[in-house]
């Protein structure tokens, strides 16, 4: 096993669509290096939500031995965890790893987490503005759509989820189209990308059989204590797939078959915006080394460790 430094990469990013095996992977490939794990997971930042993010504990355990992993378990259901939090609890636990002459290894599949580590987004710290937001409670979600569409092309969707969304949306846009301050600057990192690719019917399968699972596993209950602990159904729609429909099945607003085809649906739908995120970046010139997902794990490990 090689040093960190004696690698002249400063990080190994690990990414891929859901279901495509990026934690197993990830944390096989941290036990052939000695390193730890930096999480790129939107929603498995937030304790308790378990099941529903997929926190799989147990693929972090490889030969008795469990991988360090950071920015998982660090906030409350109900926090309004953003990118730039992230970049700031990032940089925080990627120097403690570095100072401990660790290698770190980037590991998720939420894009926009992942990218503004990779292009080294400058981001700006963006304060409540209660004028802006009590004026824009007073409109429709189809009004507020409309203001929504007049500062950038709406291709994330999840901005429309709920109007609160929708507002901290507009309230965001607004400020950094009129801040004169510069944005924070993030250090520019020399990153091994790579990402797991599988079929689309691979997928769909994975996705399935994974959603049976965590469903006969006891995701239900876990929304249901959600909500018995005082986290509001408005904020669980909110965080999206699992939490959303379930949330809504909870309310009676689906029943249990509507729900379950809707969220598979829902999942699949998510996984090819994934794939559609990492060709934009390859597109914008950044260069992902596409990892064969369906050969045997071993194999991928080796693919990897060539590339450092």
């Amino acid at each position: 096993m090689k040093d960190d430094k004696d690698y002249c990469y400063d990080i190994l990013a690990i990414t891929g669509p859901t279901a495509s095996g990026k934690t197993l992977l990830a944390a096989t490939v941290a036990s052939k290096l000695g390193g730890e794990i930096i999480s790129a997971d939107s929603r498995q930042v937030y304790r308790r939500m378990n099941i529903g993010t997929g926190k799989d504990y147990s693929d972090y355990v490889v030969d008795g031995r469990k991988i360090p992993c950071h920015l998982i378990d660090i906030v409350d259901p109900g926090v309004r965890y953003n990118v730039f939090e992230y970049q700031k609890d990032f940089i925080k636990a990627y120097n403690n790893i570095k100072r401990r002459n660790v290698f770190p290894i980037l590991c998720g599949g939420s894009g926009m987490y992942i990218d503004s580590i990779i292009t080294g987004y400058r981001m700006y710290e963006v304060p409540p503005d209660n004028n802006l937001r009590a004026a824009l409670e007073k409109k429709t979600m189809v009004e507020l759509t409309a203001i929504l569409s007049t500062y950038k092309k709406l291709h994330n969707k999840t901005d429309l989820d709920t109007k609160k969304r929708i507002i901290r949306a507009i309230e965001i846009e607004h400020f950094q189209s009129s801040v004169k301050k510069k944005p924070s600057l993030f250090p520019a990192l020399n990153i091994l990308i790579t990402a797991i690719d599988i079929s689309r019917d691979a997928r769909r399968i994975r996705i399935s059989n994974r959603l049976t699972e965590r469903l006969a596993g006891g995701m239900i209950d876990e929304v249901k204590r959600l909500l018995t602990e005082g986290v509001t159904s408005e904020t669980l729609i909110y965080y999206g797939l699992e939490y959303k429909y379930i949330t809504l099945y909870l309310m009676g607003k689906l029943n249990y078959e509507e729900m379950k085809e809707s969220l598979e649906t829902a999942i699949h739908q998510y996984a090819k915006r994934q794939m559609t995120w990492f060709r934009g970046m390859e597109r914008r010139g950044v260069v992902i080394h596409w990892i064969d997902g369906q050969v045997p794990l071993e194999r991928q490990v080796e693919n990897i460790m060539s590339l450092l």
